[in-house]
């Protein structure tokens, strides 16, 4: 079975190094027609991941290569140069990259952004270390908290005030402010933040601040919060300034790097970059608002799931991406992902909120739920097993990459368990090295703990399991989910191996591994639209609200929405989708409400509060009648319409078990607690109407698919792997 016109999984890389000439010449690929072709490029931390689509046919072609961590866009030229290897004229007919990339939350991580400084009205010097005086452990007397990126002594105050409501209150003193930023300079700082209170609702003085940076030090580089976050909370609009003005120069440096690879590939198309929030903008816009693309590669794993679940009309889905260094997850409901306007990075304590720094942009609901297949198993403290969180990335890797790693991680357990072949690991043109991950497990696990190597790696795959179990099922009823009714999703290299073993855990009675799951993020940027979202916040109690004035923001909104676009739009119509925050008076928090889109001064008052009073009822069971409301925040995401995205059906070549079957390995069974035979299937050869039992291992060159004895699969007309699980 292929896929018309090209094998489904097959890479543009090196030939596989266990096949013979003849076998190379008859797997030679045929050459994608020349109506243009669109990338999908995605950095993670062991593996950068590529799909090229054809734009016509919607044939697929894939690849995969290693990170390179001192400078991610030499693995992407690597990566792309193998395939023009395979295709010369490639280049010049793609029409459209689409990128996505770990480069900003590693940069936030390792702390390698830019020095950084920060001017704000004088008295609130210190917010960035205030907080929110709320302690994450209340029991932990030594309990630390991540560094600011700006440090005190490059945060500087000026004279200046605006009252919540907008008026000014004392003008700003200009000549302060070109002298703070010249002491600023001569400290050697590259990038400003500039955050003044309450410039949300009058942003003149952080303007006029705008103006004499670019007149005075005009090489500086500037995020104003104006601009970045316009919303309340001073302490996360700080935050968020200041984290985008740290990594703005990195971000700058970075794609100018990627452009200039790109062009001397002769790449002549458009470059897009993937969203936290699930849209897809400009360069432009992302070396501007960097801040935008910290969840950039995950997210599109999750756009990819929800995709499918419009496409198979499924409403609750667990979208699970687990790869070389992280596994993320996202609840999705009534065929939707949820978003949020705040999350947390550089946690000190990785899964405990409120260690971490406060983001608040828009970024799809996404939990890590626990280490990927490079993170390193080790003996804790207390003398018990641990994995993670600690990774081997793709410098050195895993101890069987065979480059210099020692330690052993989740991806020696599962070749070990004979989950994965050694000689068909990236479909055989990266061999591993089994015997150096036996090694590596005898001597710091199975050792210390006085147990068998094989019940040592079997620890290790069992434990990543449990983790990201107990997590899952809290995320699920953290969203009002049940975990016995979702179907999981599973994407990433490793993310078919382990997703078996977490719907046992959790209980989910069914998977599906869509087509090149291994490459789930870079195949998701292509049902990605181009998007980007903007708020502003005007607290207005609502039954004072002036609705004429509500709409002037909306459309002051939709307007700067639509320029950040116009380079993208051509001759499309732009979509405005609507929204508005509001709760209680007096209340902390806020609930989101869509809002039809239509203009706001054509709602009545007693409709808005019955749409608070529906969702507040919706969330928490009751709402109060009696208590007023008011609005806080508007937003609107202004998106272009989506482009069609069809996978092509699969197409029978052969249709014998023995065209698919590869032959038996023996692998650990959960069940049996022992090694038992697993029939291993070649996806490349299934065809549509297959139903079988485990015990399976399905491969592809991506990634591989583990199907315990308790469990049925089939293959749809697409490709797509269905496992149903028996219940206990």
């Amino acid at each position: 079975m292929e896929r018309t016109g090209d094998t489904l999984g097959k890479g543009f890389g090196r030939k596989p190094m266990n096949t013979t000439p003849a076998q190379n010449e008859k797997n030679t690929e045929p050459k994608l027609s020349d109506s243009g072709y669109r990338l999908g490029c995605d950095i993670g931390g062991t593996f950068t991941d590529f799909v090229l689509v054809n734009n016509e046919t919607g044939e697929f072609r894939t690849n995969k290569c290693l990170t390179t961590p001192s400078d991610p866009s030499r693995a992407v030229e690597q990566g792309i140069q193998e395939m023009i290897d395979h295709t010369p004229d490639l280049m010049p007919n793609i029409v459209e990259i689409i990128h996505g990339t770990t480069l900003v939350i590693n940069a936030i991580i390792e702390r390698k952004g830019a020095v950084t400084g920060l001017i704000t009205t004088r008295g609130f010097k210190d917010v960035l270390e205030l907080g929110r005086e709320i302690r994450y452990d209340a029991y932990d007397i030594f309990s630390e908290y991540p560094e600011p990126f700006v440090p005190r002594h490059l945060r500087k105050e000026v004279d200046e005030r605006v009252t919540s409501d907008g008026r000014v209150i004392q003008e700003l003193n200009k000549e302060q402010v070109k002298a703070v930023v010249l002491d600023l300079q001569k400290q050697g700082i590259e990038s400003l933040a500039v955050c003044l209170i309450n410039s949300y609702e009058n942003h003149t003085h952080e303007r006029m601040i705008k103006e004499i940076v670019e007149k005075v030090a005009p090489d500086l580089f500037l995020s104003t919060s104006f601009e970045v976050l316009p919303q309340i909370r001073e302490y996360e609009r700080t935050c968020t300034t200041a984290t985008n003005a740290y990594v703005k120069p990195i971000t700058a440096k970075y794609l100018k790097k990627l452009i200039d690879r790109f062009e001397s590939l002769g790449f002549i198309g458009r470059l897009f970059i993937m969203l936290s929030s699930g849209g897809i903008t400009s360069v432009d816009t992302a070396r501007e608002f960097p801040v935008r693309i910290i969840e950039s590669g995950p997210t599109a794993a999750v756009i990819a799931s929800q995709h499918y679940g419009k496409m198979f009309k499924i409403k609750d889905m667990f979208c699970f991406d687990m790869g070389g260094t992280t596994a993320k997850s996202c609840l999705i409901q009534k065929g939707k992902a949820g978003l949020v306007s705040t999350f947390e990075v550089g946690r000190v304590q990785r899964f405990k909120k409120g260690s971490g720094l406060p983001i608040q942009v828009p970024v799809v609901d996404l939990m890590e739920i626990g280490a990927g297949g490079g993170s390193i198993a080790k003996m804790s403290r207390m003398g018990l097993l641990q994995v993670g969180p600690e990774s081997s990335g793709a410098d050195p890797g895993p101890a069987c990459y065979s480059l210099g790693g020692k330690n052993p991680t989740v991806t020696d357990a599962d070749l070990v368990l004979g989950y994965l072949d050694p000689e068909f690991f990236l479909g055989g043109t990266m061999p591993l090295d089994k015997a150096a991950s036996e090694k590596a497990i005898k001597e710091q696990v199975a050792n210390p703990l006085s147990t068998a190597m094989i019940e040592a790696a079997f620890g290790i795959h069992d434990l990543i399991n449990e983790t990201m179990a107990a997590a899952a099922k809290t995320h699920i009823a953290e969203k009002g989910g049940n975990p016995n009714i979702v179907t999981i999703s599973a994407f990433g290299g490793a993310g078919p191996v382990h997703a078996y073993g977490l719907a046992k855990k959790i209980g989910a009675p069914r998977i599906i591994v869509p087509p090149l799951a291994g490459v789930g993020s870079a195949l998701g940027f292509f049902t990605a639209p181009v998007a980007f979202d903007l708020s502003r916040s005007h607290r207005d109690n609502l039954d004072g609200a002036d609705f004429n004035d509500i709409e002037k923001l909306f459309r002051s909104l939709e307007q700067e929405g639509g320029a950040i676009l116009s380079d993208s739009a051509g001759n499309q119509e732009l979509i405005f989708q609507r929204a508005i925050m509001m709760r209680f008076v007096g209340q902390g928090a806020e609930t989101d409400l869509s809002i039809p889109n239509k203009s706001f001064n054509e709602f009545s008052k007693e409709q808005i509060r019955k749409l608070f009073d529906d969702e507040y009822r919706r969330l928490y069971g009751r709402t109060y009648p009696e208590t007023p409301v008011e609005f806080v925040t508007f937003k609107v995401r202004a998106s272009l319409p989506e482009k069609p995205f069809n996978i092509p059906r699969l197409k029978i070549e052969n249709n014998k078990p023995d065209h698919y079957r590869k032959g038996e390995r023996p692998a650990f069974s959960v069940i049996e607690k022992d090694f038992i035979p697993f029939t291993v299937y070649d996806r490349s050869k299934l065809y549509p109407g297959i139903e079988l039992r485990g015990p399976s291992i399905i491969e592809e060159r991506e990634s591989t698919i583990v199907i315990g004895e308790d469990a049925r699969w089939s293959v749809d007309e697409y490709g797509f792997i269905w496992i149903e699980l028996e219940k206990d």
